[in-house]
Formats: C-alpha cells, sequence, structure tokens
C-alpha cells in the first residue's frame, strides 16, 4: 500500500514536458541538423578511408633494392603505413562523434532560441485573445511586421472580433428593443384593468368596452410574440423540407387579405405563374405572408399591390411590389433590422412592430435564398425573394 503514492509522487517527478509547439520546433530543426551533419562526416569519412595514396607513396619505388635487406627495408615501411592509417581513421572518427555530439546540442539550442523567434506572433495573438471577453470585442490585435501567415492570422481574428462585436451590439439592441414592446401591450393592459376596476360607478356597457380593449392589446401581444418566434425560426437549420408552390400560397394570403383590400381602396396586380421550391412550408406560408402584410400597411390610400411570381433556368422568384411613402436608399439596410421601421430608430406609433422585413430576410436565409429591396421612384418598395434552381423540386406539386 505504501509504494502507490511512492510511484505516483516519481512518476510525477519523472514526468516529460509539455510538448508544446516551440519544443517540437527545436527537436525537429535540432534533428535536421543532425542528420545533416551525420550524412557529411559520414561522407567524409568514408572518403578517407578510401584515400590509399599518401600512405602507398611514402616509400619511393627506386629506393627499394633487389636484396633481401632492402626488401625487408621496404616491406617494414609499408607496414608503419598501414597502421598509422587505422590509427588516423579511429582519430578521425572519434573526433567526428564528439564534434556530431556537440553540434547536436547546439543545435538544439539554437533550435529552441529560432523558434521561439518565429513563435512570438503567436504568443502575442495567444495573450491579447485571452484577455478579450464579450466586454471589450472592441479590441484588436492588430498585428504589425511583415505580410506572412502570423499577420494573416491576426488579421482573420480581427475580423472575426468584428463581426462579434457587430452581432453582440446588434443583439443587446435587439433585447432592449423587444423588452420596450412586449412591456407597452403589457402596461397597457394593467392600466386598462386598474381602471376598470377603480370605476365605483362601473356599468356593464364599460366594462365590455374595458374587456374589448384588454382582448385587443392581448391580440396585439400575441402577434409580437408569434412574429419573435417566426424570426427565431427562420434564423434555425431546416428541419424538415416539402415541395411548396409559393404561388398557390401568395393566392391564399391574397384571398384572405381581400376584404382588407377592399376597405383600404388598394388595386391589386397580381401575376402568379407556378413557383415550386423545396423547404419549410410553414416559414415559407409566414414569408409570402409578411410581403403581403407590409405591402398593405404601408401603403397609400388608394395605391397599388403587384405580386408576380415565376420559375426560371436561375430558380423562382417571388416579388410584391407597393405603393407608399418615397424610401431613401440609405435607409433600405436599416429597415431589414428588427423593430425598425421608416423615419423612427425604434418602432413606435403605428401598425406593425417592425419585424417584418427581418422575417422575411432570417426564412430567406434559412432557405439559401436572397432578398433584394429596393426603393421605388415614385414611393414604395419592390422586394424579390429569388431562391435557387438547387431548392426547386422538378416534380409536380400535388395541389
Amino acid at each position: 500500500m505504501a509504494r502507490g503514492p511512492r510511484a505516483k509522487r516519481l512518476a510525477g517527478r519523472l514526468r516529460l514536458p509539455r510538448r508544446t509547439v516551440r519544443l517540437r520546433l527545436a527537436i525537429l530543426y535540432g534533428g535536421l541538423f543532425f542528420i545533416s551533419a551525420a550524412a557529411l562526416l559520414a561522407l567524409t569519412y568514408g572518403g578517407v578511408a578510401h584515400t590509399r595514396g599518401a600512405y602507398s607513396q611514402a616509400v619511393p619505388a627506386p629506393l627499394v633494392g633487389s636484396s633481401s635487406a632492402a626488401r625487408r627495408g621496404g616491406a617494414k615501411v609499408s607496414v608503419v603505413d598501414a597502421e598509422q592509417r587505422n590509427v588516423d581513421l579511429r582519430v578521425l572518427a572519434v573526433v567526428s562523434a564528439l564534434a556530431l555530439a556537440l553540434m547536436a546540442a547546439v543545435s538544439l539550442g539554437l533550435g529552441w532560441l529560432v523558434a521561439g523567434r518565429v513563435l512570438r506572433p503567436l504568443r502575442t495573438i495567444t495573450s491579447t485573445a485571452r484577455e478579450i471577453s464579450a466586454t471589450n470585442l472592441h479590441r484588436r490585435l492588430a498585428l504589425a511586421g511583415p505580410d506572412d501567415e502570423f499577420k494573416e492570422l491576426a488579421d482573420t481574428f480581427d475580423g472575426l472580433l468584428a463581426r462579434l462585436d457587430g452581432s453582440f451590439r446588434t443583439q443587446r439592441q435587439f433585447v432592449a428593443n423587444a423588452s420596450h414592446e412586449l412591456l407597452t401591450p403589457l402596461a397597457r393592459l394593467k392600466t386598462l384593468t386598474q381602471v376598470a376596476l377603480a370605476d365605483p360607478h362601473a356599468s356593464v356597457a364599460s366594462l365590455r368596452a374595458a374587456h374589448e380593449r384588454v382582448l385587443a392589446s392581448e391580440q396585439q401581444l400575441e402577434q409580437l410574440i408569434a412574429a419573435l418566434l417566426s424570426l427565431a425560426s427562420g434564423e434555425q437549420a431546416l428541419d424538415r423540407r416539402e415541395r411548396v408552390d409559393l404561388a398557390a400560397l401568395a393566392r391564399r394570403e391574397l384571398d384572405a387579405r381581400s376584404a382588407e383590400l377592399e376597405r383600404r381602396g388598394l388595386r391589386l396586380q397580381a401575376q402568379l405563374e407556378p413557383a415550386r421550391v423545396g423547404g419549410d412550408g410553414q416559414l415559407l406560408e409566414r414569408l409570402v405572408a409578411n410581403l403581403i402584410d407590409n405591402a398593405v400597411r404601408h401603403n397609400a390610400p388608394g395605391g397599388q399591390i403587384e405580386v408576380t411570381s415565376a420559375t426560371g433556368a436561375a430558380g423562382s422568384v417571388l416579388s410584391v411590389a407597393n405603393d407608399g411613402p418615397i424610401v431613401p436608399a440609405s435607409e433600405l439596410e436599416r429597415l431589414r433590422r428588427p423593430f425598425q421601421r421608416l423615419g423612427a430608430e425604434r418602432t413606435g406609433q403605428g401598425e406593425g412592430h417592425g419585424l417584418g422585413l427581418s422575417i422575411v430576410h432570417a426564412i430567406a436565409e434559412a432557405h439559401g435564398a436572397t432578398v433584394s429591396t429596393r426603393a421605388r421612384p415614385h414611393g414604395g418598395l419592390h422586394v424579390e425573394v429569388r431562391f435557387p434552381a438547387a431548392a426547386t423540386p422538378q416534380a409536380p406539386v400535388p395541389a
């Protein structure tokens, strides 16, 4: 039992260092230098080992006589030269091994220093990234130096921070606007209820009128919550796909609003050709409904609505145009954000909650479609949703 903790302590002391990139680069640099030096020394040793001329010419041939004494002297000189050659080769091998070991240690040290120098920008990026949090996303790395891979990495990280900063700012603004929009009908409900209860002379007619106003506020709150749910659903990935005809959806929505079109005195011009796409039927129905609702609500008295749908080689297209006030081109980008309406930074008085175009963009993006919005010269907007050909099924859609 006593050997367990002791063995653990010994293993903790003998634990290998963390395999950092710097350590691996140092080993790589040292290993390459070691292999190169070993190959060079091996070639040098091999060249010296195969060289015999310096030793064979030590005693000139004319000096060797024909007598036995001269032959014994010449043979003795040849033996001494061979032994000297072997000694020189052994000395060369020992010196080469020592030099190789020394240079291996030096190369590892130099590799460690060079790797640290190379990885210095990466350490700067890491330390700065650790200091950046959700509260200071405005900070940037702004890495200086040559236009190399580390500079490209730092610029990419700065771009990511810019997008995250914009997303966090938009999310905070969305939460603030949504809270304001939800509190308004709730405050109205509370006020109407308190006024009705505080009236000592309340009659059946006054209570009925108060309840009708409460129901109207509740309906407004329900519509806002449904719009927020549609926006959240449109920003998510599709769970299912089915074949949907945009022309049929548009025709159904227009029929449902025929009484409102007549009440507002709006003229309808519809050219609905089959436009079949693949996607979530409920979300696509919400997209078409929001486009038509915006065209009706933000139209001029006695204005016109144009709804067209078609299918071509590039895919299916649904476009809705309406008359109305002149929209500056600089306002188009702002109008696609949640809770934004023409002439106001936030949703205020008037119809709708400023979520129509946001829902359209979210649902279109989930289906891989593109939304183009342009202001009409005489007033109003023209919104076109274009679905790619990949989202258009080739099989006929059942009625």
